[in-house]
């Protein structure tokens, strides 16, 4: 394995690597087989291991003697119902993993060569295998803070100016995040908006109570119940011994940097999931390539995200914001 740039401890894969690894569509459902079936091949419907291969039947090579029903390494996962090769879903899995910005869906339709819809949706359920629910809370020290996605004012034409209400973040979608320095792991979420509540409510959440916690000094922030410190942004100050936020601050940098230089534009109602998307490779970061791109179909098991689903009103607007 070729060593990743930056990380001299973590493995990576080159293409030439990757191609031979997956030369065709049988070497690339042996791999999905090993991982989604790690012990013994089970029915994706009712999980039984009575089951049995079913010479030629393709796309469902096996059958259920309990359901009675046919299945495929894709039943019961994220991936169901998709007629994309497997090869080409190891190569994008693989591509969205190592471009430290992501990918975009137009770059994956000529990359792979499938539709840019298509692609689009690939990605989406890529990030619904990144959809992680918290594993504990963190130990600390904890840095907090909050960051906002939109357009800017001076690139809005005068009329939509006008119309937005109040000054700097009117408009925006606000999104909170905590980085746990002795692990260096993180989470993060869009909020509705950056109220005490809000804010409180995801650290308390996500983090031990004994645990340091560092923010800056937005009132939101003032009554957390933790051994707390704060640096006065406000009036310039950013660093002081052990409190700051920076590290909490470059995970927005790089999400930011995303944003602008690879998707362009982000609709609030999918923002969620592309945050997750960087939240989990972030959380991967030490690993190496073959381990993130495993973990990443071990993710796709049971889950399960329709096209409709995908798209289906959660009242957050579908418009997309440079």
């Amino acid at each position: 394995m070729a060593k990743a740039p930056g990380k001299h401890k973590r493995a990576g894969i080159t293409l030439i690597q990757l191609m031979a690894m997956f030369p065709d569509e049988e070497t690339a459902t042996a791999w999905f087989e090993s991982i989604v079936w790690p012990n013994e091949r089970h029915c994706g419907k009712c999980g039984s291991l009575n089951t049995s291969e079913v010479p030629n039947a393709k796309p469902m090579p096996y059958w259920c003697k309990d359901c009675r029903g046919y299945f495929s390494v894709r039943t019961g996962t994220a991936i169901a119902r998709s007629n994309v090769p497997l090869q080409k879903w190891a190569i994008a899995i693989y591509l969205c993993l190592t471009s430290l910005k992501s990918v975009s869906s137009m770059k994956l339709h000529r990359d792979i060569g499938v539709s840019q819809p298509t692609a689009w949706f690939m990605l989406h359920r890529i990030r619904e295998a990144w959809q992680q629910e918290s594993d504990g809370g963190f130990n600390g020290p904890v840095e907090a803070d909050e960051t906002y996605f939109g357009g800017r004012r001076k690139n809005m034409p005068s009329a939509k100016r006008k119309a937005l209400e109040g000054r700097g973040v009117s408009g925006k979608t606000a999104i909170t995040g905590i980085k746990d320095r002795s692990s260096n792991q993180v989470r993060a979420k869009t909020v509705r908006n950056t109220d005490a509540r809000a804010l409180q409510g995801f650290i308390t959440k996500h983090t031990e109570r004994d645990a340091q916690v560092y923010t800056d000094d937005a009132t939101a922030y003032s009554s957390l119940p933790f051994r707390h410190e704060t640096v006065k942004h406000s009036v310039g100050e950013y660093v002081r011994q052990q409190a700051h936020t920076n590290v909490i601050e470059s995970f927005w940098s790089m999400l930011k940097r995303a944003h602008k230089g690879t998707f362009h534009k982000i609709s609030p109602k999918h923002l969620d999931r592309y945050i997750q998307e960087f939240v989990s490779k972030h959380n991967m970061r030490e690993s190496g390539t073959l381990f993130q791109m495993r973990a990443t179909v071990a993710g796709l098991v049971g889950r399960n995200l329709l096209y409709r689903d995908l798209i289906r009103d959660n009242s957050l607007s579908s418009t997309a914001r440079p």
